[in-house]
């Protein structure tokens, strides 16, 4: 019996360790093993649990924190824990109640209250999120992540000043810096980088996708079908093939479908490949950052659609010049973007989208070589009832 005790014991404490260096199989591995051999220790359960979460297993963490809570009902780790994997599960209002009853317990626990701010977000309810993540901070205020995330609030409600403050609060205090100077920039603080970053962007669809054409229908999202209209009007009405940049669920390619012999699609987030990839209507799909792609890719197309997709992405020279590489002479390349005046020629707007002037459109078709076919000016979405100025534009490969 306690050689069986000191095993797992010994077991508990490698797996620790191996959580704390980052070594997650490792740690699951002992914490099972330790599990096995004493049956229902609440310590084990939870920190298996928490492996598993930080694995992105909250499916299988969460019936391990059902039984810690079971046996040690006041354990405030096994709490906190469980509410995690209520958030990451998608059960947001679940999590909230969770984490309001280990709240009154302990009504100075940092990481609760930030907990509560993302539950609230999830939930829509950004002024009560905004008063729990000032509760977070007043009781720790090193939490990058909750300067991070009481930045984006005060950015989305215009706060810009505020939010800027918030930001640098983040990088003070060991936030992610490609990330922040990103939202800095949007506050006005600094120059816009090139583009979006790519984890940022991934991250966003990857958790967008399930909602995510439900939600352009409410925004009464057309740009899609404009775009395609576009391009059929210039005489594109059957291709050999074409290419879907930023595809996305699959709802341009829905369009494309019957107006080409083959159909490729590339998206950085597989999120939404796998809902792309269920309507079973392309050929070959592809999960990668665009211009890695077209600048690996040996297909050749003769017609690529990029609808919605620069809206991360500012400077675009790479992107023009890669798409130069895959189009076959004659081929059109067809895409719409968010519109602005800046001299700069494009703009990082408050909004987290880039924006771009119609003079810096035809000057990066110039340079790659291509002519000019349309440019139109149009609506590219709602916001808020407000309809949010765009440019559809249709390049040829002479």
């Amino acid at each position: 019996m306690k050689d069986s005790f000191d095993h797992a014991r010994r077991e508990f404490l490698d797996g620790v360790g191996h959580l704390q260096a980052g070594r997650l199989d490792a740690a699951e591995r002992c914490f099972e093993t330790s599990l096995a051999l004493l049956p229902g220790r609440v310590s084990t359960l939870v920190n298996l649990a928490a492996t598993r979460l930080r694995l992105g297993r909250p499916e299988s963490a969460l019936p391990l924190l059902d039984q810690a809570q079971a046996t040690a009902p006041d354990d405030a780790d096994a709490a906190y824990q469980r509410a995690q994997a209520l958030a990451a599960l998608g059960r947001p209002a679940e999590a909230l109640a969770a984490l309001e009853r280990l709240l009154e317990a302990d009504p100075r626990h940092a990481g609760a209250w930030l907990r509560h701010g993302q539950a609230l977000q999830a939930l829509e309810r950004h002024a009560e999120a905004l008063g729990s993540y000032d509760r977070a901070l007043a009781a720790d205020s090193t939490l990058a992540l909750a300067w991070t995330n009481r930045g984006n609030l005060l950015r989305e409600a215009g706060r810009s000043a505020e939010a800027a403050a918030s930001f640098r609060q983040a990088l003070a205090h060991g936030g992610d810096a490609h990330l922040l100077g990103y939202y800095l920039a949007s506050t006005g603080e600094q120059a816009a980088p090139a583009r979006a970053p790519l984890r940022y962007v991934e991250r966003l669809f990857d958790d967008y996708a399930a909602s995510f054409d439900s939600h352009l229908a409410a925004l009464g999202y057309h740009a899609h079908e404009r775009l395609i209209d576009l391009v059929r009007e210039l005489g594109a009405v059957r291709v050999a093939s074409a290419l879907d940049l930023g595809c996305g669920t699959g709802q341009c390619g829905a369009l494309l479908r019957p107006m080409a012999a083959r159909l490729e699609g590339v998206d950085l987030s597989s999120a939404m490949l796998e809902r792309a990839r269920a309507l079973g209507i392309y050929d070959a799909l592809d999960h990668a950052e665009l211009v890695e792609h077209l600048q690996r890719t040996p297909s050749r197309h003769d017609l690529v659609i990029a609808a919605d997709v620069f809206i991360y992405i500012g400077a675009l020279d790479d992107v023009f010049a890669a798409v130069g590489r895959v189009l076959l002479p004659g081929g059109r390349f067809a895409f719409c973007v968010e519109s602005t005046d800046d001299a700069a020629g494009f703009a990082l707007q408050p909004s987290l989208r880039y924006a771009h002037a119609a003079p810096y459109l035809r000057a990066q078709a110039e340079k790659a070589g291509f002519e000019v076919e349309r440019l139109d000016a149009a609506p590219v979405r709602q916001d808020q009832q407000r309809a949010i100025a765009g440019l559809y534009a249709c390049l040829r490969k002479p």
